[in-house]
């Protein structure tokens, strides 16, 4: 009964909104971005990654069934915080962010520190984990985090810039507290402190975070989550890291980890076959992360799509945004429908029903087929083209179907994590660029 009226409260919360001036709210972000970023990274380093389900005793139909299922809800709240920012030009922006995530990073928290594993989401900003004493918590991995524990950390004032920068803040006792719900109803309410983070050998002291009391809707497992938007609370933000990089790995193997790398840690090296683009900020919601291929082709045949297809339009509408945590490619509803009729017309394949929900377009595989010819996929930029292996836009759905990763969203597209695999993403927010190296 709690747990629904949390949820009712956040669904409540998420429809009255707070409402900001958009050039003011824009502005206020940019001042913070600046004055975090003074700090500046005089060192890299790079931690773990993997993907949540990895340790799980799943199967790989049933791995791809979970992550669809999150993504697709994910998307959809994507969706909603962008429509919600553009009502009539007024620059709402709701108090909540997409939730759940796919991947995992590690880090230690506190002196002496303590180790933990935390979903790392490029859709959302703040850093938080579970702490004693917890009056609702889900299970983790490890000891819940001990504050009375660490002799680094410190609770932040209500007049601290960390607490003004929350997008939805009360006081209590001189003490910030902070309520921050996702997409898919879970939420977690604490207050806010300030501690060290420690990733492989190198720390970094005062970064503010979410010590949640209260925290429900979540799965076992991580002990939190570490916002890497590009909001003036996330860690890239608070570290002062104009780049960063990862590589992610597939939900499919379960042993496989991968690296995300900060400052000089991140992995900038280019090749031949690297694409490099502008990366673009919605002012409305700085969050997210977006940029704008010019065109796609499928099966070597260029797709007549309008030219601003991808293009962040000047009330924030539109656009396309990268997004670690939505499992499928999604493209806007008339895009899409193109795409998707050219891998019609270009598989030679026969098409069946999707054996699992999220999935629209599936084929038959040939008895004793295992690498089937299928249409190429490639994003066209300004200065190049990025060319997709065809894992990171077909998936293995059951035995003998596969279906193509990509779904349909109302105005607006998002990158998937499926379509980022086999490629090293770089993120340089000083330049305003977004890097695919491809690694195959």
């Amino acid at each position: 009964m709690m747990a629904l009226k949390l949820a009712a409260m956040l669904l409540g919360l998420a429809i009255t909104c707070i409402f900001f001036a958009p050039n003011a709210h824009a502005t206020s972000r940019r001042l913070a971005l600046e004055r975090y970023t003074s700090k500046k990274v005089d060192f890299g380093f790079s931690t773990e990654l993997k993907h949540v389900d990895a340790d799980k005793d799943l199967t790989q139909f049933e791995r791809l069934d979970r992550a669809i299922e999150r993504g697709s809800r994910r998307a959809k709240r994507i969706e909603e915080i962008i429509q919600s920012s553009t009502s009539s030009g007024s620059g709402v922006v709701a108090p909540l962010s997409p939730g759940e995530g796919e991947y995992t990073m590690s880090l230690a928290i506190g002196t002496p520190a303590q180790t933990y594993s935390a979903i790392m989401d490029t859709g959302s900003d703040l850093i938080w984990t579970q702490c004693q004493p917890c009056t609702q918590c889900f299970n983790q991995t490890t000891p819940i985090f001990d504050p009375t524990q660490s002799s680094s950390f410190s609770v932040l004032s209500c007049s601290s810039q960390f607490c003004l920068d929350l997008q939805q803040e009360t006081c209590s006792n001189n003490q910030c507290q902070y309520t921050y719900g996702y997409g898919d109803g879970s939420n977690t309410q604490g207050y806010m402190g300030s501690e060290t983070f420690t990733f492989g050998s190198a720390s970094q002291p005062n970064i503010a975070f979410g010590c949640g009391t209260q925290n429900q809707g979540f799965g076992a497992g991580p002990a939190g989550l570490v916002g890497m938007g590009g909001g003036p609370l996330s860690m890239p933000s608070q570290l002062g890291a104009s780049q960063f990089s990862y590589y992610l790995p597939s939900m499919n193997d379960a042993s496989q980890s991968s690296t995300l790398g900060f400052g000089s840690a991140a992995n900038g090296t280019t090749t031949a076959s690297t694409i490099t683009t502008p990366l673009v900020q919605n002012p409305n919601v700085p969050t997210f992360y977006y940029f704008a291929p010019t065109g796609i082709s499928v099966g070597g045949n260029q797709l007549s799509i309008p030219a601003n297809a991808f293009t962040l339009n000047s009330d924030g509408s539109g656009g396309m945004i990268i997004d670690s945590g939505t499992t499928l490619f999604y493209l806007e509803q008339n895009v899409y429908s193109i795409v998707r009729q050219a891998f019609v017309d270009s598989t030679n394949l026969t098409p069946v029903s999707a054996p699992s929900s999220g999935l629209d377009l599936c084929f038959q595989l040939p008895s004793g087929s295992s690498n089937p010819q299928l249409p190429s996929l490639v994003l066209n930029f300004a200065n190049g083209n990025l060319e997709l292996p065809a894992s990171n836009y077909f998936v293995l759905a059951s035995q003998q179907v596969i279906c193509l990763a990509m779904g349909s969203q109302s105005g607006m597209s998002i990158f998937g994590n499926i379509a980022q695999g086999n490629v090293w993403v770089f993120y340089n927010t000083a330049a305003s660029t977004l890097s695919f190296t491809p690694s195959f």
